[in-house]
């Protein structure tokens, strides 16, 4: 992807005084290596920090991260306290979360833009994607979005770019290890989350591994028992 300026100008009280407001992409990361590269690829050049939270990664996740120019940030593996702990060193005005298997499709800089200079107040994900062909993964792709549409529930697999007041003012992920990102989501409501046309593309290695149906189901079962109050740290082993 060619370098693209994701730098958002602002008239400061009609002034005719410009502000750029910068960027950062969190990415928690767990021995991935050199997987980091598509998603690094999509996002460089259109961002003013990116850093990688990596959960104590054996393989050489950490020497790649640094030597691709990101700021790594180590500590106890756990989705939500990666992310947390990413976004406590991160310096942009705006905070887009970004996991470690997932693309950003070609014209997301300019929508993400669009959003930064209208929607302060409001936070934004992006459509779900596979990077599979079969019929399987557009069925999912379609439940997706008609999960989102009905409940206003993304995952963290379509993305978060959200203003650091409004990250710090619903108190940011918290450090649980499954649905961190149902959580902050729902903290956010409805009201304060666009979800924006540019797709975010992930691997389908989980679903080709646990069953385009199995694994679907297997989520849904997990998430109705964190609605009605399970713990997280429960759910995580069920999950595993």
């Amino acid at each position: 992807m060619s370098e693209i300026s994701c730098y958002v100008e602002r008239d400061l009280q009609g002034m005719g005084v410009s502000s750029k407001v910068t960027i950062s992409v969190v990415i928690p990361a767990l021995e991935v290596g050199e997987g980091l590269r598509p998603t690094l690829d999509s996002i460089k050049g259109c961002v003013d920090d990116i850093v990688v939270s990596d959960g104590r990664s054996s393989d050489h996740t950490v020497a790649y991260a640094e030597q691709s120019g990101a700021t790594v940030v180590v500590g106890e593996r756990g989705r939500g306290q990666q992310l947390r702990r990413g976004a406590e060193i991160a310096t942009g005005d705006w905070l887009l979360f970004l996991h470690a298997d997932t693309i950003l499709q070609d014209g997301w800089v300019d929508e993400a833009r669009q959003h930064i200079a209208e929607n302060e107040g409001k936070a934004a994900v992006f459509r779900f994607a596979l990077n599979d062909l079969s019929r399987w993964a557009r069925m999912i792709e379609k439940g997706v979005a008609l999960r989102c549409r009905l409940l206003a529930l993304p995952y963290g697999d379509q993305g978060l770019l959200i203003h650091r007041t409004l990250y710090d003012s619903i108190g940011g992920y918290k450090a649980i290890p499954l649905f961190e990102d149902v959580d902050i989501i729902r903290r956010l409501g409805r009201r304060r989350l666009v979800i924006l046309n540019s797709k975010a593309e992930t691997s389908s290695v989980r679903y080709q591994k646990g069953g385009f149906l199995r694994r679907p189901l297997k989520n849904l079962m997990l998430l109705l028992f964190f609605y009605l109050g399970v713990s997280p740290q429960k759910l995580v082993r069920l999950y595993k």
